[in-house]
């Protein structure tokens, strides 16, 4: 086992528990609590159940930020949980968190964040392309070609060859992006519930269509998870975190406990905003929220800074992501160019480039919500497989050697598991395409695991 104080060979270690923080909430604060609320009040009908919903979300993520915590304070090293299912549960469970990493895990939410983001700029900024039609030029039943999807590419472009260039410069411009997107919650929110001309009865209007426990809850909880999605985030960076058996468990709890109250104050006024009946089904319910509150002059103020928000969890995806990939590279278990780093930088420049290839495949070829549940149920499995392999650890009697253990163990992890599980049985039986596509997609895991694990059996 790495100690904490050994880094995977090439990386350095440059990120200290502020920008360790920085990088959860990052990673969380985009995407999701921008473009799911709306599907999910269309999904629940009702604001009270609606913001239930988003607690539990909250609450299941800070349980795996604990249960992380604990696992990231073991092995300080470059991989999350494709390391810690490697130790626990076998090299082809880590194999197989690892894949799907590549391929859910960071490039679909790359995907999703970059054709949100494009979504959004053409929103606020409708005359962008003067002359030029926003409809899509090429669209069949695999490929979506448009103005929107090719900016979506761009972005991916623009910050992959940035995160290239090397973890100071990145971590730079990460923080800077995260700081502005903070601030700009922080007076959205305020701003709404002070000034905005919202309305309280928007929270006793609607009619519920699900209880706690029905199928729509869950599969509400689906979105949720998205958009909490990146608490693991700093687990991912263990070689490159300063004293990380200290600043790795502190940097995924507090992260995560700042998101979750963020996201209930941000439904909050959404829902002070738009009625249900507004706000079902919207995408874009942001901006659409700041045009109710402020009218049109200081929504496309808060909207087009809505909009370069989605770059701050672009950015922090693409920076953690790769990590990954390197590690699985440097065990022999995926192609060796994507376990270097550029001699100048010590960037694993390889991997970089691979998921952003990835990413625009997807653009290209995927529907945002759908994205999104393929997304939620595949992260949801292996989630819950890394904290039981987190047990399986406890049980090893392995985690003696840890400087942190998880708060509220044995029901931390026990509830994170039964919960995940549960949402995952739901969302299965309502949406079963997406079992279709996780499924393959971890069949053609434990292909390319067993392709890559007899090649490296045959290397001395």
């Amino acid at each position: 086992m790495t100690t904490s104080g050994e880094s995977h060979a090439g990386l350095k270690r440059e990120i200290g528990a502020g920008s360790a923080i920085i990088l959860v909430i990052a990673n969380m604060v985009g995407t999701g609590i921008f473009t799911t609320s709306g599907f999910i009040m269309e999904a629940l009908g009702d604001p009270a159940t609606m913001l239930a919903c988003w607690f539990v979300g909250g609450i299941l993520a800070l349980s795996g930020a604990l249960c992380y915590g604990e696992l990231g304070a073991m092995f300080p090293i470059a991989g999350g949980e494709y390391v810690y299912l490697r130790e626990s549960l076998g090299r082809l469970s880590g194999f197989l968190s690892g894949w799907t990493s590549l391929v859910v895990g960071f490039s679909a939410p790359i995907a999703a964040a970059a054709m949100a983001f494009a979504s959004y700029f053409f929103r606020v900024f409708p005359n962008a392309l003067p002359g030029i039609s926003h409809d899509p030029w090429i669209e069949t039943g695999w490929v979506h070609i448009s103005p929107p999807s090719l900016l979506a590419v761009g972005i991916i472009i623009l910050f992959s060859m940035i995160h290239s260039w090397g973890l100071h410069i990145g971590t730079r411009v990460q923080n800077v992006l995260t700081g502005f997107k903070i601030a700009v919650v922080v007076a959205f929110v305020g701003a709404g519930i002070a000034y905005g001309d919202g309305s309280m009865g928007h929270f006793a209007s609607g009619s519920k269509t699900g209880g706690l426990f029905s199928t729509g809850f869950a599969s509400s909880l689906i979105f949720i998870s998205f958009a909490y999605s990146g608490w693991n985030a700093a687990a991912y960076l263990g070689a490159e975190i300063k004293n990380p058996a200290r600043n790795l468990p502190l940097s995924l709890f507090w992260g995560t406990l700042s998101v979750m109250i963020l996201y209930l104050l941000l439904n909050v006024v959404f829902i002070y905003a738009l009625s249900p009946a507004e706000m079902s089904g919207v995408l874009e319910v942001g901006a659409a929220s700041a045009f109710a509150l402020f009218g049109e002059g200081i929504e496309r103020i808060f909207a087009g800074a809505i909009t370069f928000c989605l770059l701050s969890v672009i950015s922090a995806m693409i920076l953690a992501g790769p990590r990954v990939y390197y590690a699985m590279a440097r065990d022999r278990l995926f192609f060796g160019r994507f376990g270097q780093v550029t001699r100048r930088h010590g960037a694993p420049a390889q991997a970089i480039l691979l998921q952003g290839a990835i990413a625009i495949l997807m653009v290209i070829t995927s529907s945002f919500d759908k994205l999104l549940l393929y997304i939620g149920v595949t992260l949801s499995l292996f989630a819950m497989l890394t904290v039981i392999g987190m047990m399986v650890l406890r049980a090893k009697g392995i985690h003696l050697k840890s400087p942190y253990r998880t708060f509220g163990y044995p029901i931390t992890p026990l509830f994170f598991i039964l919960f995940n599980l549960w949402m995952i049985v739901f969302c299965i039986k309502d949406n079963p395409m997406v079992s279709l596509y996780s499924g393959a997609t971890i069949a053609c895991g434990v292909l390319v695991f067993f392709c890559f694990n007899r090649q490296a059996k045959q290397v001395p």
